[in-house]
């Protein structure tokens, strides 16, 4: 069932929210949801321990794939907007469901979902749109993909081709790192996620991340950012979900995100139409800026985790009706998004022994008093039944602070940080790098 309101002049009341998913992104959103203009409540599932932290904000105990109880809950609390968080249940098909059944839903369906969970069909979305993205090869076994190597004689980018968390891809720098990696791919590191590859060329220049909001047919851009996935200082280390952020990344001029908006996500909107697909929901597009301009390095169904984290302080009071907007189809009836001056900084703590073996269970300890320019949002964490505060994922939290420039923003969140404790807490400390000046 497609819910659309092209005929309409306005958009319906907006007053409750459900937000589906349990990490530092749906805290955030939620966080960002209820400060929003006539919101009355916002419900989180399976949210965390720091969700009802956040004024209006109440945690549910319902997981993505309880779909009747996903509904109930919609019907009994009337809720007018459903924002799914994370890229397993869109792929798995809730927005489908949650449609089916007549609730308006931000996020796409499953087969837009595909941009994320399937490398190989994205790429030849690619490819038959004529986006510029790099050379690549699909491989179903490791002869193969080996066979590929030998042919080519140079490194190559190895990625699952389904869904692994955000850590799904590696990037050798000899030809022996190549057919070591996709042996160990075939032999199961990235799990069913790797029982198909796409090997790509490498490409080299600066990553940055540009997320778009989608109705089906329009877009609204928002400030891209960049992140940190390795682990340690200095990009040293294994790959993560991402360790911090920040946001307006300098990369791209006003005109060369509206050409970023030109060259590739306009014609990868009109190329899911082609296939019959309605896509409403975000589009992350990981870009790489080469010297002969962006090319896209993969496509995400969902706002990046801790990017979004970063965003959402910057975003206006006007962001859940234009995200109800993109969930009926209909930008046009959207007030326009204000986006707030000056500059997002986001350092991730993560628990010891991430990403290989995060111990869980650790006592957390916050003195930080949130406030206008500074937040806590919560990701692995739970609580007992004192209400006292555990580790309980990789990602234990995030502190997103903003300043009239990164130096100050940066400065903030780290001395945020400070005020966050736990045994083993993880972090890295150059976050911000490359737009610091101290």
């Amino acid at each position: 069932m497609t819910i659309s309101l092209s005929h309409q002049k306005s958009l319906p009341p907006l007053k409750k929210i459900l937000v589906v998913g349990n990490g530092g992104r749906e805290n955030s959103l939620a966080w960002a949801l209820s400060r929003c203009s006539g919101i009355e409540q916002v419900w989180v599932t399976p949210g965390n321990g720091g969700t009802n932290d956040h004024l209006d904000c109440i945690r549910l105990g319902i997981e993505a794939t309880e779909i009747q109880a996903l509904l109930e809950t919609c019907q009994s609390n009337q809720v007018d907007l459903v924002v799914i968080g994370p890229e397993a249940p869109l792929a798995a098909g809730l927005a489908d469901e949650l449609r089916a059944a007549g609730q308006t839903v931000f996020g796409p369906n499953a087969n837009g979902a595909q941009l994320e969970a399937s490398k190989s069909w994205a790429k030849n979305l690619l490819q038959e749109a004529g986006i510029p993205t790099a050379k690549y090869w699909d491989v179903s076994n490791e002869k193969e993909a080996l066979e590929v190597v030998e042919e080519l004689q140079q490194p190559l980018v190895v990625k699952a081709d389904g869904l692994a968390s955000g850590k799904g891809v590696a990037v050798p720098d000899t030809i022996d790192a190549t057919k070591k990696a996709i042996q160990e791919a075939f032999k199961g590191k990235f799990g069913a996620a790797g029982t198909q590859l796409v090997l790509e060329e490498r490409l080299n220049g600066p990553e940055i991340s540009v997320f778009a909001l989608c109705d089906g047919k329009q877009l609204v851009l928002l400030p891209p950012a960049q992140d940190h996935k390795r682990l340690k200082e200095g990009d040293q280390g294994p790959n993560t979900g991402g360790m911090g952020a920040y946001a307006p990344a300098p990369l791209l001029s006003r005109e060369e995100l509206n050409e970023v908006k030109r060259l590739i996500l306009e014609p990868t909107v009109t190329a899911l139409q082609k296939k019959g697909i309605e896509y409403r929901g975000v589009i992350y597009a990981g870009l790489m800026l080469t010297n002969s301009g962006p090319k896209v390095i993969e496509f995400n169904c969902r706002f990046g985790d801790p990017e979004c984290q970063t965003l959402m302080p910057l975003l206006g009071p006007e962001l859940a009706q234009v995200l109800q907007a993109c969930a009926h189809g209909c930008l046009e009836l959207a007030p326009e998004l204000s986006i707030h001056s000056g500059c997002s900084a986001c350092v991730v703590a993560a628990a010891s022994g991430y990403p290989e073996a995060p111990r869980y269970g650790d006592l957390v300890s916050v003195e930080l008093q949130t406030g206008q320019s500074i937040q806590l949002f919560q990701a692995g964490t739970k609580r007992d039944q004192n209400g006292s505060l555990f580790t309980a994922g990789g990602r234990v939290l995030s502190i997103v602070a903003q300043g009239k420039n990164f130096d100050e923003a940066f400065t903030n969140a780290y001395q945020g940080l400070e005020k966050v404790h736990f045994d083993g807490i993880t972090y890295r400390r150059d976050i911000g790098n490359q737009v610091r000046q101290s």
